[in-house]
């Protein structure tokens, strides 16, 4: 019994060690982000070859565009230009089909399953499919991400593993953000921002788009938007308060010909793209532009040429409104996303207090105070676009002074305002600085590129829990998921942004899709190092921390 004991433990410990059989091998190195819920890796493998096909439902054209986007995926890598067909065949094959019998957790879930002859992907739903080949996609070997055929080694297997994938998301809203009003990003990064969070099942992509230091969406009633909103004269070099600035020009913006390109390129991942119209507060561009907007009486704006919270704010007077219903209506017919996010947060009151249009308002309305007057402001912001069949999400900033109906409230200074709002009956979406602020330094700041401050390493990113114990089940409903911010303040090239939010961004993809009882760091970093590989081939700029051996950090 005890020499039983004793090989039973030495076959564990070879397996551990990469010395097991084949099988055992795959079976521990499956290398998935996320995390499925169940997998199984069986004996066995499918070798894609130049003569599989890729067979899909007939009449169903969004698999065939599905499988259209697989061929071309696998062609960029190996010169096989597989045959997309509605032919039954189960041999060779790799099938896409829409399962409307089966039992799902919800309608991205997905099956997987491959052996020797081909590889199946059902789902309820034409998404659930495409992430069935997100997972194909990182069980294929990392040169699967070339978009060169001649750069791709002759040697290269491709080699699918036999498995069973049984696999659904955790979370509706998995997302990313992006600040493009600080830095202006081309159309083209913002692309590949979006392939990249797609290929990690991530579905929201939250663009940022007017902030203080710039305006980047063209609308076309109100030109000056971007003619002067646009640009600012200079940009503060160095952290916040050092006084010192490049003396350049700066600026750009996007085209809706350009927007509505990186919508459709968003809609074929999967992606729905959640603008932000920024207001009451963080206006200053805006108003640069249209100073009759504001309540300064000397209409004395300019687009900020530094960081921080500036105490310019739209006026309640109904010119404001219309001017604004203007804008969102344009933007509604750029995204059709159900979300138009309106920001709200960081909203000083001391221009409203000195206004006497803001303290008419206030009488008429029979509001409190000035934090009332932005439950006011947020309100009727909120019935017009309900008005139009969308639903407003903001900062939790918008709590104050009484929560719109129908809000969805963004929780970033903390969980607390995401629990407020959850006990209230609203929806909420987590994205708190201490955890998911890709703009914070993620290892020592002596040795980093210059950030915005804080400190958040890829292990306290994935030790985030979207939903807080304190809530009851019902209340839990009311999360959503869970964000990842990227502020832009001292990020100014694609590769510093790409830098800053991979790979902690795969540590919230995770969060957001893997059953919480599933999480488990250090195994998420062994699989990690599979995909550095398909980074350095893909040329994403990924921070290099957790490649190769796990550092400890003592601030952890």
């Amino acid at each position: 019994m005890k020499v039983q004991r004793l090989l039973i433990l030495l076959s564990i410990a070879a397996i551990v060690a990469g010395c097991g059989s084949p099988d055992q091998v795959k079976r521990q190195t499956l290398s998935l982000i996320p995390e499925p819920v169940h997998k199984q890796v069986n004996q066995g493998q499918f070798q894609l070859t130049p003569e599989t096909s890729i067979v899909v439902d007939e009449g169903n054209a969004e698999l065939e565009e599905l499988g259209e986007f697989l061929a071309k995926l696998i062609n960029s890598a190996t010169w096989y230009s597989l045959e997309v067909t509605t032919s039954a065949s189960n041999e060779n094959s790799i099938r896409l089909t829409i399962d409307d019998e089966g039992s799902y957790q919800n309608k991205e879930a997905y099956i997987l399953t491959s052996d020797e002859e081909g590889v199946t992907i059902q789902s309820p739903s034409a998404q659930g499919v495409f992430y069935g080949v997100q997972t194909l996609r990182q069980l294929l070997p990392p040169e699967i991400e070339h978009t060169d055929p001649s750069l791709t080694p002759q040697d290269v297997e491709w080699m699918v593993p036999a498995v069973e994938i049984d696999d659904y998301p955790r979370f509706t809203y998995r997302g990313m953000h992006l600040d493009v009003a600080r830095h202006f990003f081309p159309v083209e990064f913002v692309k590949k921002y979006i392939d990249i969070l797609a290929m990690y099942k991530m579905n929201r992509f939250h663009w940022h788009l007017t902030e203080d230091q710039g305006w980047r969406i063209e609308i076309e009633q109100y030109p000056r938007l971007t003619e002067v909103g646009a640009w600012r004269d200079s940009t503060l070099v160095g952290h916040y308060g050092s006084g010192i600035y490049d003396g350049e020009r700066y600026g750009g913006y996007y085209t809706q010909e350009e927007i509505r390109e990186v919508v459709e390129y968003a809609r074929d991942r999967y992606v729905t793209i959640i603008p932000e119209i920024e207001m009451p507060g963080h206006s200053s561009a805006a108003l640069a532009a249209y100073p009759q907007f504001g309540c300064r009486e000397d209409g004395d704006y300019q687009v900020q040429t530094t960081w921080g919270i500036f105490e310019d704010i739209y006026c309640p007077r109904e010119e404001t409104f219309k001017f604004l219903e203007d804008v969102l209506t344009e933007t509604m017919e750029l995204f059709p996303s159900e979300y138009i996010h309106i920001g709200g947060d960081e909203a000083p009151k001391a221009q409203w207090e000195e206004s006497e249009v803001a303290q008419q308002v206030i009488q008429r309305e029979g509001l409190e105070d000035e934090h009332e007057l932005q439950s006011y402001f947020i309100t009727r912001m909120e019935r017009f676009l309900n008005e139009h069949g969308r639903q407003i999400i903001g900062w939790d900033e918008i709590l104050e002074g009484g929560l719109a109906p129908n809000a969805t409230v963004m929780s970033w200074r903390g969980i607390e305002g995401g629990i407020a709002a959850a006990r209230q009956g609203h929806d909420v979406v987590m994205t708190p600085t201490s955890h998911v602020y890709l703009d914070y330094y993620q290892a020592d700041p002596q040795t980093e590129p210059l950030a915005i401050g804080g400190f958040t390493t890829l292990k306290k990113t994935y030790s985030f829990e979207p939903v807080p114990d304190v809530l009851n089940e019902e209340e839990a409903q009311h999360v959503l998921g869970a964000q990842g911010n990227v502020w832009t303040e001292y990020i100014k090239s694609p590769d510093k942004a790409e830098y800053m939010a991979y790979p902690r961004a795969m540590a919230i993809a995770e969060l957001d899709w893997t059953p919480k009882s599933k999480k488990n760091f250090t195994l998420f970093w062994r699989r990690l190092q599979n995909h550095f590989k398909r980074f350095d081939i893909m040329d994403i700029n990924a921070a290099e921390h957790y490649r190769g051996t796990m550092p400890v950090l003592n601030n952890e």
